[in-house]
This record gives C-alpha cells, sequence and structure tokens, in this order.
C-alpha cells in the first residue's frame, strides 16, 4: 500500500469492542505516524519502499515527520535545503509543518535557496558576499523586506527583481528529428508514449512521486544504453524510436567524482596534464631529467610513496570509523621535497594545486592550454574551487557542474543526449543564470539537454515541458501535458501550469485549476 493508502485502511478499520480494547493504543501510534508522513507530502511512497532508493529530500522528510510525532518542545532543527525534490505545490505544506514546529516552542534553522522558503522566515541570515575565498561573511541579518532593499546581496537582488532569470525572448521550435518511448510502464507509469524533440531544452516536470526520474533514468536512460550494449537494469517499455539520430548518451548526475583524495577538479577536466608539461618543461626539472610523469600523484616518481599522493593516511580504527591523518612524511603536500624545489612563476606544483581557479586564470595566462579547460569551471559559477580540492568533499551539485565543465572543455557534443536530474539542488539564483548558459552552450553546439526539473526558473527557460501526473503515486505516470511552456501555463489540469503561469505572466483558465483530472 502507499501511505495514503494505509492512512484510509487504518482510518476506517472496524473492530469488535474486545478487539478494540486489546489494539486501541497500537493504533493510535500506527494512525499517529502515518498521518505525519502523509503530512510532509510522502503519501504516494509505498510501505515497502527501501531506503536506499529514496531521495535526500524524501529522507529528509522521513525524518521531519519522526520529529513532528515526537512532540520536543525547546529543540533545535537544523534542516539542510528540505526543499530539494519538492514541487512548488508541496512546498507550502513543508513551510506550515516547519511553522508548526515553531508554535509549539521549538527553533527551526534552514539551509536554502527557495524563494517561498525565504519569503516565510521569521529571520534571514545572507552569507556571501561571493562564494569560497570571497565568501564567509554576513551579508545580510534581518527580515525579507530589508534583505530585497539591500544593495550588498546578490540573493537580495534577485528577489527585488533588479536581477532575474530572463525568459528566453525565442523559443527553439521542434524539428523532425525526435526520440520517442512507446507503451513506458515501469513503476507507476500508465503504459505511456512520450516524444523528445531532439535538438532542444526539454524539461520533465510533475509532482513529487508522478513518475519524471522512473521515465528519464529507469527507462529512457537505461533502455537507451543497453540498446548500446552496456549492461543495464531492465526497462519495461513497448518501443523506442528515433534513437539513432542519437551519437551518445551522458547521466550528468550528482554521485561523486571519485573515492580517493587524489580526484580533483582539474584532473577531471583533464587540464592537469597541460599543467605538468609548464612544469617539466622548467630549466630545473630538464636539468634534473624530471618528466611530466614524476608531476603526477598517480604514478611512482615524484609522488610521496609513503600516501601514494593522497597526502593523508587512513588509520584504521577496529571498533571505530576510520581516521584520516596529514602524511608526516610530506606534511599533505603529496610530493617529494625534491620535486617541490621545482617551481614556475615561483610556485611548486603544491602551491598551484591550493589555488582556486580564478587564480589559476590569472597565473596560467599564457598558457592556453591550460586555461581553455579550466575557464569553463569559472563559467559555470565554480571559480571559487581549488584545483587540487579533494573530490571527496564535493557537493553532489559541485559535482555534477565539474561533470558540465568537463563535456563543454570537450565541445564534441553534436548529437549527444545529455540527461540532469534536479540540477539545480543547493543552487543559488545566480548559480541557475550561469548553469542556463553553460546548458544553452552544449545545444548550439548540437546537443539535446532532457531536465528532470521543478524549478520554475529552469521550466520558464525551457523549449519543449513533458508534465506528467497529475498526482503522485498510483494517481500519478500518465502526461499531463507536452508542449512549449506558455501553453503548459494554460492547462488548468496541471499544477505545475499552475505556478509556471506567475512565472510567465500567463493567465490560466479557472476551469479545474485546482484539481487536476486524468
Amino acid at each position: 500500500m502507499t501511505i495514503e493508502e494505509a492512512c484510509n485502511f487504518f482510518n476506517e478499520l472496524r473492530l469488535t469492542p474486545q478487539q478494540q480494547a486489546i489494539a486501541d493504543k497500537v493504533l493510535e501510534e500506527i494512525r499517529s505516524r502515518f498521518k505525519y508522513l502523509d503530512k510532509v507530502g510522502l503519501e504516494y511512497l509505498t510501505l515497502d519502499r527501501l531506503a536506499s532508493t529514496l531521495s535526500g529530500g524524501e529522507s529528509q522528510r522521513i525524518q521531519l515527520a519522526t520529529a513532528l510525532g515526537s512532540n520536543l518542545v525547546g529543540a533545535l532543527y537544523v534542516l539542510d535545503e528540505p526543499s530539494i525534490g519538492l514541487h512548488p505545490r508541496d512546498t507550502g505544506r513543508l513551510i506550515e509543518i516547519l511553522k508548526s514546529l515553531r508554535d509549539i516552542g521549538n527553533t527551526i534553522l534552514v539551509v536554502e535557496h527557495d524563494a517561498e522558503m525565504i519569503a516565510q522566515a521569521d529571520k534571514i541570515l545572507d552569507l556571501g558576499p561571493g562564494a569560497g575565498e570571497t565568501g564567509g561573511q554576513v551579508v545580510y541579518e534581518g527580515d525579507r523586506a530589508g534583505l530585497a532593499t539591500s544593495g550588498h546581496s546578490l540573493t537580495g537582488r534577485y528577489l527585488s527583481g533588479e536581477l532575474e532569470i530572463p525568459v528566453p525572448s525565442e523559443r527553439r521550435k521542434p524539428g523532425k528529428a525526435w526520440l520517442r518511448v512507446r507503451g513506458a510502464r515501469q513503476h507507476n507509469l500508465k503504459s505511456i508514449d512520450v516524444g523528445i524533440p531532439l535538438g532542444l531544452m526539454v524539461a520533465v516536470s510533475g509532482v513529487s512521486g508522478s513518475g519524471k526520474s522512473t521515465l528519464v533514468r529507469d527507462v529512457l536512460y537505461n533502455a537507451l544504453v543497453s540498446r548500446r550494449g552496456v549492461p543495464m537494469p531492465r526497462a519495461e517499455y513497448r518501443n523506442i524510436e528515433g534513437d539513432h539520430a542519437l551519437s551518445d548518451v551522458v547521466l550528468v548526475d550528482q554521485s561523486p567524482l571519485g573515492r580517493t583524495p587524489r580526484s580533483n577538479p582539474i584532473t577531471y577536466i583533464k587540464s592537469f596534464d597541460a599543467v605538468r608539461e609548464v612544469f617539466a618543461s622548467t630549466p630545473a626539472a630538464r636539468k634534473r631529467a624530471y618528466t611530466a610523469g614524476y608531476f603526477s600523484f598517480n604514478i611512482p616518481g615524484g609522488r610521496c610513496e609513503t600516501c601514494q599522493g593522497d597526502g593523508t593516511v587512513t588509520e584504521e580504527m577496529q571498533f571505530l570509523a576510520d581516521v584520516d591523518l596529514v602524511c608526516e612524511e610530506c606534511q599533505g603536500r603529496r610530493f617529494k621535497p625534491a620535486l617541490l624545489e621545482v617551481r614556475y612563476k615561483g610556485k611548486n606544483i603544491h602551491e598551484v594545486l591550493q589555488m582556486t581557479v580564478k587564480e589559476a586564470l590569472v597565473f596560467f595566462s599564457s598558457v592556453p592550454k591550460v586555461t581553455s579547460r579550466i575557464r569553463v569551471l569559472d563559467e559555470i559559477g565554480l571559480g571559487y574551487l581549488r584545483l587540487g580540492q579533494s573530490a571527496t568533499t564535493l557537493s553532489g551539485g559541485e559535482a555534477q557542474r565539474v561533470r558540465l565543465a568537463a563535456h563543454l572543455a570537450h565541445q564534441d557534443t553534436e548529437g549527444t543526449l545529455f540527461i540532469f536530474d534536479e540540477p539545480t539542488t543547493g543552487l543559488h539564483f545566480d548559480d541557475i543564470n550561469k548553469l542556463l548558459a553553460a546548458l544553452r552552450k552544449l545545444i548550439e553546439a548540437g546537443a539535446t539537454v532532457l531536465i528532470v526539473e521543478h524549478n520554475l526558473d529552469v521550466l520558464k527557460t525551457a523549449d519543449w515541458i513533458i508534465d506528467l501526473g497529475p498526482e503522485g503515486g498510483n494517481e500519478g505516470g500518465y502526461v499531463v501535458h507536452a508542449g512549449p511552456p506558455e501553453e503548459l501555463a494554460k492547462n488548468p489540469r496541471s499544477y505545475t501550469g499552475k505556478f509556471l503561469a506567475r512565472s510567465l505572466s500567463v493567465r490560466v483558465p479557472s476551469r479545474d485549476r485546482e484539481r487536476p483530472m486524468r
């Protein structure tokens, strides 16, 4: 059963007086727990759903439901981006729950970018003014009205309308090339037919649990990759047409870039090779016969062999989690002392890896082979990352954008289908603006961008939207609408259309606007 079905089952359960006396307290607890799960917008989840298959936002809301059921008073609740994966329709419900926790005597501290959540806060702390080295200061402290008029806050400038993510003056129109999925029936999908126009930015929208990720990842991506000879989990569909027009299929997700400290942004975008060549060409390196391989921390030669180029040594603890300690031999510098004596413009390889992307662009300004790739990182809002920053310390959103930068730097993307699942997770308005500019570059280079998204700023800039629903769970899995954003905004049966209309200033017909029909 879904949580909604289980709620109804236990609410309507009729027992004899003897059974009632035995089960009364148990039923009270069951009903209470289901009520809170329903209240946080998880009514579409089935009771046997594995915790490992839940999104970050769903897991967080289950913890929130547990907190609601505990009736604690005087507690501090800290939530990190609780609106992840939430449709705008459900954000209001989440805000009411947080207010109810506040009203019984708790303090709610929320890290959030959602404009509606910010607007409802009693107090706002805005950090900045930039990211990384240029951040870390309290730019503003106060209410929303003051934030919108604060000239020092980038967030305030977006909230006041001074800065905005513009609606495209002209949308790309579908051509003759389409990718069509017929009879998609996995999970809650109702054997639907979906057409994806190639060469455009296509968004898949719908309330939480409506089947978006199932359609895009479990059916479309798995099917396309398996048809190219790569073993993938079985996708349930009748047929796929038009995939001969695709040269490649790429899923740009938020999984970690690597599992060791040696994985970092500069190696992922393949710019470190050029940096090593620069050091190998210095007089000091040539004198000592140091080739470019000596400046790698992945192979023996110039790296510290005690930590094998990690900069840290892992100490295994018998009954506790392993502990990473700074390597005593190289003091975290990753390389042998003799190699660190080789300098380019006064800096050794370790000091270069400690530079931010922005600093490196200036430092290597005379070496286009280096700057051509790392400039892309700066363009998509990652100028604050350090070149040698361990990939294990990057957030999911940062990892996703580093992947995107690698493809942009590669440039040969014609005919490629790029799939993104909620790429705006953890992104500020300004970062979303930069992300959209990067996605437009992919499309201009001949690629197709397919995005699963709730963010209205992304949806309003898409060329084509496929809206699933109308509800989540068993009541979802239908195609509510497919077409340009302006057409979706006029569809009274779509929850997404109702909210999108505000962003596009489109008037929505009043008929059935509160309750979409199949």
